[in-house]
Parts: structure tokens; sequence; C-alpha cells
């Protein structure tokens, strides 16, 4: 009995063994199994949505195939009323920004007018350039601040090649209307990261076309020996600049405010008059009458041409042409008959115009969502942003460039076009991609505006005002040939898009941005350059050096770290401060919520208020993942814990 109990002794014990290793076969694919719920799937997802990619405007109304005859009728009106609104908001948005230029020239004509008169300074090209960007922001208007370098340039007073960085100055400046005006779109964080980088891809474009041309210009003064050739290559006859926007515009704008541009040209030309003239335009008509009379000089030692120059007793007396203006009739704005000074009526437009500004777009953007919907804003963003089929994708941009200088022609200002598009990058109809080469174009589309106007200048002064003209001309043609034609040179586009990511999670650092960018870095080159050379290269060259450095590091962390060192492949050896904006984001909450009672209170409630939203997508995104977990799934972890629970039993068995 015994030798045959041992065989079967044998056998349990092998198919132990058997069933021991089976159950630890089966452990093995459980622990080499992949997870059976779907919610990693579901947050991979969410991971990997675009921020910037552009949002689908649904329609959320009653199908059109729904309606009867009445309601299609209705629809129908409804549509040709809004769009008959949206041009007059467009209206009233262009008349806007006119007044905000010349707002800007009552505040600071006078002082863009200083600026421009210390010639030794603007010797300096870095001044130049400084004094080119603070002029245009003055004055908001690129055209005023290129009119007042071409009449210095035509009486004399500056050289060409002295004008070529303050040119580029004035391109600068320009571009910060748009920027400004995406400061509208702050209340929505995706709406604000789109707005606020299509705005700011026109900066960059300007900023970097600056850094390599100027340097260049200094060095070689191609700008200036290029256009020269032009100007003696062909033979230019003098005409007039066209009005096409402006015919419309006018009527409106005039009747508010009209200007005497001319005092600041003279106030920068060193005009004694023009310093104690109004710039409000009093009389629309004039006529100026020149004769030759007799003038008393103190000494002969003033006679200009001695023949006619003569001694009466004690009196020197000259013959000279004196022009005498009658005024035969009066302008018919607003503040004609106002006893306000310059700077007062200036203010009182700013602000009128800035609310104007903004509530037409405000306006015009819930008028476009509410418009671009359905079929319609799916057609209008194909049109706009689908490139031209393989293999001809490439000529796409550069069709948009010829728009944006269309358009920019039409209306006579980049500041306008650019400013128009803006909203529309914003509720994402126009992606950042195709807003770049539109605002490449509306560089283009302002200076072939400043070319027709140089040349309705007189003969002598024609050559010196069309050559400074087609200055500003191939300067923004060679930034083109720089920053676009090869994919991998459009870095504006990504530094926009970086640009637009922090200002989205950090909304204060727009207003850092302009500050920092169109007025302290100006500032801070500016008065460098008033103290010398030798102060200039002694701090600005080792600042320059320490940002190179810094921007090669960061490039290098994100690419090939492992060529860097252990401590420099991140920044967090440097205190919190110096390497993340999140301290300055709690101290600026508590700058804005200790302001006043008030504005704690609405910090408070508005603290609330996104608390309780948080928790409600909080919970809603818990309740969505445990839709996403199947509870068959969860039957089968089970079993695989019961697998392994009797796998421990057996094993303890055969102890």
């Amino acid at each position: 009995m015994d030798s045959l109990s041992l065989p079967q002794s044998t056998d349990k014990h092998n198919t132990k063994v058997s069933q021991d290793e089976k159950y630890e076969e089966k452990a093995t694919d459980v622990k080499a199994s992949p997870a059976h719920s779907t919610l990693a799937l579901v947050e991979q997802d969410s991971q990997d949505t675009d921020p910037w990619d552009l949002p689908e405007l649904k329609d959320t109304g009653i199908p059109w195939s729904a309606l009867d005859t009445k309601g299609k009728v209705l629809r129908v009106l409804v549509s040709v009323l809004k769009f008959i609104i949206l041009l007059g908001l467009l209206y009233m948005f262009i008349c806007s920004l006119d007044i905000l230029s010349s707002a800007f020239q009552l505040v600071g004509g006078r002082a863009a007018g200083d600026i421009f008169q210390d010639n030794s300074v603007l010797s300096n090209p870095l001044a130049g350039l400084v004094i080119g960007v603070l002029v245009t922001l003055l004055v908001q208007s690129s055209s005023t601040s290129s009119s007042i370098v071409v009449s210095m340039v035509s009486s004399g007073i500056l050289t060409v090649r002295v004008a070529v960085p303050i040119i580029m100055g004035t391109n600068i400046g320009t571009s910060v209307t748009n920027t400004l005006v995406a400061m509208t779109q702050a209340g929505d964080r995706s709406t604000f990261r789109r707005a606020f980088a299509g705005a700011t891809v026109h900066d960059f474009f300007n900023w970097l076309s600056v850094l390599v041309l100027l340097p260049l210009e200094v060095a070689s003064g191609y700008l200036y020996v290029v256009t020269e050739l032009i100007i003696d290559s062909f033979k230019i006859e003098s005409g007039e600049a066209p009005d096409l926007l402006n015919v419309i515009t006018d009527v409106l704008t005039e009747a508010i405010i009209q200007l005497d541009e001319s005092v600041i040209g003279g106030i920068a030309t060193g005009d004694p008059e023009a310093r104690n003239k109004s710039m409000i335009k009093k009389w629309c008509l004039t006529n100026t009458s020149t004769t030759l009379q007799n003038v008393t000089v103190p000494g002969i030692e003033n006679c200009t041409f001695p023949t006619l120059c003569w001694v009466d007793g004690n009196y020197t007396v000259i013959q000279k042409n004196v022009s005498n203006t009658t005024n035969i009739e009066k302008c018919n704005h607003l503040f004609v008959d106002v006893n306000l000074s310059d700077l007062a009526v200036g203010l009182i437009l700013l602000a009128l115009s800035l609310l104007v500004l903004c509530s037409c777009l405000v306006c015009i953007v819930k008028l476009l969502n509410s418009m671009l919907k359905g079929q319609v804003a799916s057609v209008i963003k194909k049109i706009l942003n689908t490139d031209f089929p393989f293999p001809f994708g490439w000529v796409t941009g550069y069709i948009a460039i010829i728009v944006g200088a269309g358009m920019t022609f039409i209306v006579q200002s980049s500041s306008v076009f650019t400013s128009a598009i803006t909203p529309l990058v914003g509720i994402g109809v126009i992606s950042i991609e195709r807003a770049y080469p539109l605002s490449l174009g509306s560089n283009i589309g302002t200076t072939t505006t400043a070319i027709l106007a140089a040349m309705a200048s007189p003969g002598d002064r024609l050559a010196n005002a069309l050559q400074i003209a087609l200055v500003h001309f191939l300067f923004n043609i060679s930034g083109i040939i720089l920053w676009y034609p090869i994919p991998f040179t459009r870095i504006p586009i990504r530094m926009a898009k970086s640009l637009g990511n922090i200002t989205a999670n950090y909304r204060w650092f727009a207003a850092v941005y302009i500050i920092c960018c169109f007025f302290l870095l100006p500032l801070f080159v500016f008065s460098l350059s008033l103290a010398g050379w030798q102060v200039l290269v002694g701090v600005g060259v080792p600042l320059v050096v320490i940002l190179i450095i810094i921007v090669v590091i960061n490039v290098l962390q994100k690419r090939k770290p492992g060529s860097l060192p252990v401590r420099l492949r991140s920044w967090d050896f440097l205190p919190l401060w110096a390497h993340s904006l999140d301290p300055w984001d709690k101290v600026v909450g508590a700058f804005t919520a200790k302001c006043c009672c008030c504005c704690k209170c609405c910090q408070v409630s508005n603290d609330d208020q996104e608390h309780t939203v948080q928790e409600s997508v909080e919970q809603s995104t818990e309740i969505h993942k445990e839709a996403y977990d199947n509870p068959v799934m969860a039957g089968e972890k089970e079993v695989e814990d019961e697998i392994k629970i009797e796998l421990h039993i057996l094993k303890v068995a055969q102890l």
C-alpha cells in the first residue's frame, strides 16, 4: 500500500507544481497586461489638445432647413442688419483711431518736435532709432513722424543717412496700436492668447529686423546706397498722393477736430513762430501773398545782399520778401472756438476716442461671434487659412502679403489694418500663421502710401523725400526676406506664441511687456546715448552678452541638456522669483487686491467665483472619469486579486 501511495503523492505534488506554474504564468500575464481602464486615453487626449488650434464656432440656432418662409426672411433681414451695423462699427472704429492719433499729436506733438530739434543727438544711430520709436508713440502715426523726418531732410537740417535709423524707429512705434487693441480682449483666456500673439507678431518682426539691419546699415550703409542708386537711375516726376478711405472718414473726423500738422514740423525745424502757435486749426481757407517790403534791421552786418541794403540815418534798411496771410474761411469743427489749451483738448479727445475705440471693438467681436457660426464660419476660415494644393502651398503666404499691402493702401494706415485683424485672430477666424504675412503686407502698404505722398513734394525736395520713403520700403522688404521665405526663419511666430502663452496665464505681463518694450527700453537706450559712446558701449555690450548667453543656455536646456553642466540643466539653483513668474503673480494679485476696498471686494468675489467654477469643473471631471471606467474591467481586476491570493495560499501550503 505504501508503495502504491508514493506515486500518488508524487502525482499530487506534480499536479500542485503544475497548478502553481499555471497560476504564476497567469499572475505574470496579469502583471504584463496593460491597464483595462480607458481613463488614461481620455487624459492623454486632453493633454494633447493644442491651445493654438482654431476653435469651432458652432451654430446653436435653428438650422436653415427647419425654418419656414417667414423665419427664413426674418433671418436674412437680421443678417443684413447685422452686416450694416458691422460696417458702421468698423467706420467708427477707424474714425476713433484717427481721432486717437490727433489726440496724441495734441498731447505730445510739441515734445516730439523738441526731440527732433536736437540734431547732435540724432547723429547717433541708436539715439535716432529710439527717437523714431518715441515720437511715433507720442503722435500714434508713422505717417506723421515720417513726414516730419522728410521735411527736415528736405530743408537740409538732417541728411538722408542720419534719417535712416529714425525711419526704422517709426516702423517699430506704429506697431503698438494693435497691441493695445489686443488688451481689450483680456476677458477670455484663450481669446486673449490668440489676440495678443497675433498683435505682437508684428512687434517681433520689427524688432528683429532692426536688430539685424541697423548694424548692417551703420557698417555698410546699404539702404542709403541702394535707394540713392534708384533715385539717380529713374527720372521721377512730381505727383499727388491719392485720398482713398480718407474721403469717407474725413467727413466725421474733420467735423470733430482739425490739426495744423505743420506746427510740429515748424518746431522741429526751429521756426520760432511755430512754438507759440496752436495746433488746432482755426482757418481752413487762407490766402498768402508775398510782397517786397523795406524792413529795418539792427545793423549793416545783417544785410544779406549789399545791393538791397542801405543806411538811412541811424537805421539800416533792407528789402526782403514778406508773406502776408489773409484769413478767408473759418473751420467748422467742434473745437474751433474753444478757449482751451492744446493739452486739455488732447486729453478730452484721448479719453473719448479710447472709449469709442474699446466700445466699437467689443461690439465688433460680439457681432462677429454671432455672424461667424456654422457653415459661414467654416467657409470663411477655409478661405483665409487654407493653403494651395501641393506643390503651390508656398504661394499662399505671398498672396496674403499682397492682400495685406493692398488693404493697407486702401485704408492708408497699417495701424488701422492690423488693429482690425487682431480681434479676428482672437476669436479664431484667422490663424497666427496667416496673420503674420498679412502684417508683413501692411508694412509694405504703408510705405507705398509714403512713396506717393513723397512724390507730391516740390521738385527741389522730391529727391530727398522720395529717397527716405524708399528707405522705409526697402527696410521692410529686407525684413521680409530675412524672416519669412524659409519656414525655419519665421521666428516671430514662435516668439509671439510663447508670449501669448505667458500672457494667457499671467495677464498682467501684457502691460509689463508694453511698458518695457515701448517705453522703458527706448528711454534707457536713449539715456545711454546721451551719455556718449563710451557709456553706451560700456553698459550696453555686457548686457547684450549676458542676454545672448541666457538665450543660448535656454535653447540647450530644451534641445541638448546633456551638453550642459549638471547645474545649468535647469534654473532651479536660482531663487524662485528669478526664473518663475508665480511669485510676481502673487505680488501683483496682492497689490491689486489691496488697492482699495472696492477692488478688494471685487477680488474676493472673483476668487470665490473662480473657486466655485473650479470645484464644479473638478466634480464634472471626476464624473467624466468614472463614466470611462468599465465595470466589467473592474470585475476582472477582482478576479486577478483572487488568483494572487490563491497563489499565496498554495505557496504557504507547500511550506
